[in-house]
This record gives structure tokens, C-alpha cells and sequence, in this order.
């Protein structure tokens, strides 16, 4: 079981770490501004979709935007339920067919509706999160690599969300706020609304490169020991550890490296890893890819049970 994150005033500014045993340092409700922020930006840019836009197809092979944002509300009942099994692999969960098998993926209905329906889903599971903050619960849920705190969950949906804007931007040819050469347009935004901008980055490369060296220990070959320099929207000095358990420690800093948003792309199957991480030794390189090869190996379909609605 997980221990309990520290209180927010404890952990340290700039600093992030994940563990598979012990407690992880995360800002909960720092997480919850970010994925909010997120959502919203992610949101705004949907409202203006045209049918073409909504019928594009994505760097998620066989789903179109529209597919790709109904599978987002079936993530939210995920969230917002908090749970515990669904995407637990030995009951069944496969992140490559699982996910065709919800409600909303397979809902018939129009891009209107399943807008209204991404941002209904979105702000009750947000709120629901807020509410457990707000009574101090605490629980493990299953995830795809074993038991971990709810907010960690969290911090995995967020990831996906990340990452299938990202899906969908672009492939469209649009611009994300990771990008280098986005518009700077965060000035305008509040002040909390342009951290929780220049935050998500981070805590989407921190999870993706996490949840990478957990694929690669559950397929026996850990990672031991490597340091990783990252530029950019989300960079920084990245130091994992699989000695024991998988631990990552992320210290938020402006350093030379490659794009982080470039290699939390690849470590999911969007983008060849030796295109962004050819620098690292040969057999972490290799380890690291375990999971973006699982993502991009073929599956057969099979039963499983469907989240809540």
C-alpha cells in the first residue's frame, strides 16, 4: 500500500518524486489546478472544431478527435468513481483493446453531445477529487503496474489527457503549449491559469518517464540507475533509480537536452526513442522503449468489464 503523500507545505519547491513503495511527493491539489487548466485550454480549442476537425484522424491509429475525446469521457468515470480494478491488467485490463470496449467510445452520438458531455464528466470528476482532498481520504486503486494512492491515479490520468491532446492537435497540424514554438500567450492568462500552463509539461514528462521504467522492470529489465537532462516546456534533471523499487526524483531547472515533451511523446509509441534519446546507453535506451513497444505491438481483442457510468 502506498504510504500518504507529504502535506503540500512539506514537499519541496520544483521537486517531484514517484515511487512504487513509499510515499510519493506530489502537490494533489497543485496536480488538480494543472489538470483543470488542461482541460479547460483543451476544451476551448474543441469548441471551435468544425465536423472536419471532429472527423481527423489522430496519431492514435484507428480513432478520429471525435474518438479520442469520447474515450476521454470514459476516462473521466474512471477518475471520478475512482475504481478499483478497471485497469487492473490481472483483471483483464489491456490499455491497447480495453479501452474500445467502454460506453462512450462506443456511444452514437453527435460531436455536440460528446463535447457536452467531456465537459459535464469533466467537472463532476474534478469536483470529486477536490471533495476527497477537502476530507483527507486516502486509498489505493489498481493500476496497470499494482496499488498505488488515488492521487497517483490522478497524476495517470492527467498524463492521458496530456497526451491525447497532444493526439489530436497535432495531427491537425496545430499548435500545443509544450511546443517551443507555440503561441506565447500565457501574459494574458491569470497568474495561476500561466503556472498551471507551464506546469502540466512537467508533470506529463515526470509520469510518462515513470511509468516507462515500471513497464520495463515488470518486463525484467530495470533501468538500475540514470540521470537524464531534459530542455523545454516540462524540463529539467530527471534521476531514476530501480535499485529497489522504481523511484523517480524530478528537480524542475532550465538545462540542455532534448525536448521533454519530444521524449514523453516517444516513451508512449508516438515517436521513435532513438530520434530523442540517442544519447542514453544503448541497453537503457532499449528498456525505456518497453512500454512504447507494448503500446505499438498488436493485440487481440477479449473481454473485459466496462468502467462506470
Amino acid at each position: 500500500m502506498m504510504q500518504r503523500s507529504p502535506a503540500p507545505q512539506q514537499i519541496r519547491p520544483g521537486q517531484l518524486i514517484l515511487r512504487t513503495d513509499g510515499a510519493c511527493s506530489i502537490d494533489p491539489r497543485h496536480l488538480l489546478a494543472v489538470f483543470t487548466r488542461q482541460r479547460q485550454r483543451f476544451a476551448a480549442v474543441l469548441a471551435d472544431f468544425t465536423p472536419g476537425d471532429w472527423a481527423a484522424r489522430t496519431r492514435c491509429a484507428e480513432w478520429s478527435a471525435h474518438d479520442v475525446v469520447r474515450h476521454l469521457c470514459d476516462c473521466n468515470a474512471i477518475l471520478g468513481r475512482a475504481d478499483q480494478s478497471v485497469l487492473d491488467v490481472t483483471a483483464g485490463f489491456d490499455p491497447r483493446t480495453s479501452p474500445r470496449q467502454w460506453p462512450a467510445i462506443l456511444a452514437d452520438e453527435s460531436p455536440d453531445a460528446t463535447l457536452g458531455r467531456f465537459l459535464a464528466s469533466t467537472g463532476e470528476m474534478l469536483a470529486l477529487a477536490r471533495d476527497r482532498l477537502e476530507r483527507g481520504q486516502r486509498y489505493d486503486v489498481r493500476l496497470p503496474y499494482g496499488p498505488m494512492d488515488w492521487t497517483v491515479l490522478a497524476l495517470h490520468g492527467f498524463w492521458d489527457s496530456w497526451l491525447h491532446e497532444r493526439d489530436i492537435l497535432l495531427a491537425q497540424g496545430r499548435k500545443h503549449p509544450a511546443d517551443a514554438d507555440a503561441d506565447a500567450d500565457a501574459a494574458a492568462d491569470a497568474a495561476a491559469d500561466a503556472a498551471a500552463d507551464a506546469d502540466a509539461p512537467a508533470y506529463a514528462t515526470a509520469y510518462g518517464l515513470f511509468v516507462a521504467a515500471v513497464v520495463a522492470a515488470m518486463f525484467g529489465r530495470p533501468v538500475q540507475h540514470q540521470q537524464l537532462t531534459l530542455s523545454g516546456e516540462g524540463g529539467g534533471v530527471f534521476d531514476l533509480d530501480t535499485s529497489d523499487a522504481v523511484t523517480l526524483t524530478v528537480t524542475r531547472a532550465a538545462v540542455a537536452g532534448p525536448p521533454a515533451a519530444d521524449v514523453t511523446d516517444a516513451l508512449a509509441g508516438r515517436a521513435p526513442i532513438p530520434a530523442v534519446l540517442g544519447d542514453l546507453p544503448a541497453g537503457t535506451r532499449s528498456a525505456l522503449s518497453c512500454l512504447a513497444n507494448f503500446f505499438n505491438a498488436p493485440a487481440a481483442p477479449r473481454a473485459v468489464s466496462v468502467p462506470p457510468t
